[in-house]
């Protein structure tokens, strides 16, 4: 269940929008830069590119990415305190220019987490950005800590389906135990399998790795394509090497600026909104289409009853597993990433209540886990976990979250529970955080676009014109008045155009530039 950008899986608008296609097709520190070691000196050699193994299945019907792709690494430190010591690898996947006589450089993308890989998203979603492609080299990378690059690991896949299917929301002293539990043995467990690598994965060094595969790829300027999460790290790059800012999108933007309770607030409510939003046109839709109530306010309702009913009693789904209240909560959220998944919820919210079970929402629960097929885990929870506790200072109490529960359910009565719980995700980590990612102010940096979603669920679009402030100098925000997550990839043409014409010929839009 999502609940914060830095302390839960606000998964990538692109991954989950490729997956849900299927499914459709099936049916505080210094405001001043930290001076860090030359880039230049530890890339000291170029990447070390190799046919790409073991990359996933394409989404049905998406084009082929061009021959000539490849997947590589880069080594980096690991704790650039001691830029001689031990280091890790990075993996990278590349999409050459197609046009090379009008080549720009490298374009580098984070698809948002903490936690989503690059290589595999990339290979995934090539056909969303094969437009950029004609100017520039593609670049997917999975950051510190996930996916192919020294990855965070905490427990086994079946632990895994356990600790999903568990109780995230309370309702009473045994449940709230067995929560605080659960939530202690996994921090022991990352600590056991991943304890080397904990304390530096935050978003801090990954953006220092950043401006080392700038260099390796012999780049001057960093270009890059941040969506989400993607964001903050964007930011930490230009706050950090505000110089070697080329063309930067901030996609979905994060606020860096607020603490994790207001953040944690004002996420439920967006996601509260973005239900109403969906129960609204699941009511234009009429009976026939749309059999959960007559009207947005009763369809709201039925979700609400749903995930009360389950507490009590899951319904039974496919291979022998169970549609737990806390899968319900998120395969519903899940859906509200992208609008082209709303007739996806419909379904599954009619088959948990007319037939009583729970495949679809399983489904889509699983995509915000990172479960594959197979009944595999992707290492996207534990990643985002790692990453997150690294990034914040705060450790939050059972107590701090009964004094915030009530404004967390005025906020969402459907979400804002297990956002509330979501606070103490960090009280037992084992690596002190800090606030240092929060930093990203960047006044000297080169034009940056930073984009916002008005119907944005998982980053509410207030994030983005803070954002945009927090940045300062000649940071830009474009405007989508649209629903589901991030802009770019939901297809609208103003927002492609706008894109297109600032990354690939430099043109920035107009302030104040709003897409219908």
């Amino acid at each position: 269940m999502p609940r914060s950008p830095s302390k839960s899986g606000i998964a990538s608008f692109t991954v989950l929008t490729l997956a849900v296609s299927g499914l459709a097709a099936c049916s505080g520190g210094s405001d001043e830069p930290r001076p860090t070691p030359s880039a230049t000196t530890l890339a000291a050699r170029k990447p070390d590119w190799t046919d790409c193994r073991n990359l996933p299945r394409r989404p049905p019907g998406a084009p082929e990415p061009p021959s000539g792709f490849r997947c590589g690494t880069v080594k980096v430190p690991l704790d650039y305190d001691k830029p001689s010591g031990d280091t890790i690898d990075l993996a990278l996947i590349r999409f050459p220019a197609t046009r090379r006589e009008g080549r720009i450089g490298s374009l580098l993308f984070n698809f948002g987490g903490p936690g989503g890989d690059g290589v595999d998203t990339l290979y995934q979603a090539y056909g969303q950005y094969r437009e950029l492609n004609t100017r520039y080299d593609l670049i997917g990378f999975d950051p510190r800590g996930v996916g192919r690059s020294a990855p965070v690991t905490c427990v086994d896949d079946k632990r895994m389906d356990e600790l999903a299917a568990s109780e995230g929301s309370p309702d009473d002293a045994a449940e709230e135990r067995g929560l605080l539990r659960e939530i202690g043995e996994f921090a022991r467990a990352c600590q056991t399998r991943s304890g080397r690598v904990l304390p530096h994965v935050g978003t801090v060094s990954a953006a220092r790795d950043m401006d080392v595969l700038r260099a390796a790829l012999g780049d001057a300027k960093l270009h890059y394509f941040g969506i989400s999460y993607g964001t903050q790290l964007g930011a930490s790059y230009a706050h950090q090497y505000p110089a070697n800012v080329g063309r930067a999108v901030l996609d979905g933007a994060v606020d860096t600026r607020i603490d994790d309770v207001d953040l944690g607030l004002q996420q439920a409510a967006a996601f509260q909104r973005a239900l109403g939003d969906f129960a609204k046109s699941c009511a234009a839709r009429g009976a026939a289409l749309c059999p959960l109530g007559a009207d947005a306010g009763e369809i709201v309702a039925s979700v609400g009853r749903l995930l009360d009913a389950l507490d009590a009693r899951p319904l039974p789904a496919a291979s022998g597993r169970e549609l737990t209240q806390s899968l319900a909560a998120s395969g519903v959220a899940a859906a509200l990433y992208s609008k082209e998944a709303w007739p996806v919820l419909i379904q599954g919210l009619t088959e948990a209540t007319r037939r009583r079970t729970g495949n679809t929402l399983l489904m889509l629960a699983d995509l915000l886990s990172g479960r594959r097929e197979d009944g595999t885990y992707s290492n996207l929870t534990p990643a985002n976990t790692a990453i997150g506790c690294a990034d914040g200072a705060a450790r939050y109490t059972a107590a701090d979250v009964h004094r915030e529960l009530p404004r967390f359910r005025r906020a969402s009565p459907v979400f804002g529970p297990w956002m509330a719980w979501g606070l103490i995700q960090c009280t037992d980590w084992p690596v002190k955080g800090d606030d240092d990612a929060g930093e990203v102010s960047a006044p000297s940096a080169a034009p940056i676009l930073v984009i916002g979603n008005t119907g944005d669920p998982a980053t509410p679009y207030a994030w983005a014109p803070a954002l945009t402030r927090e940045l300062g100098g000649k940071a830009t925000l474009l405007t989508l008045k649209g629903e589901g997550h991030g802009a770019y990839d939901t297809g609208n043409a103003c927002v492609r155009k706008a894109v297109q014409s600032y990354l690939l010929d430099g043109k920035v839009p107009a302030k104040g530039t709003t897409c219908d």
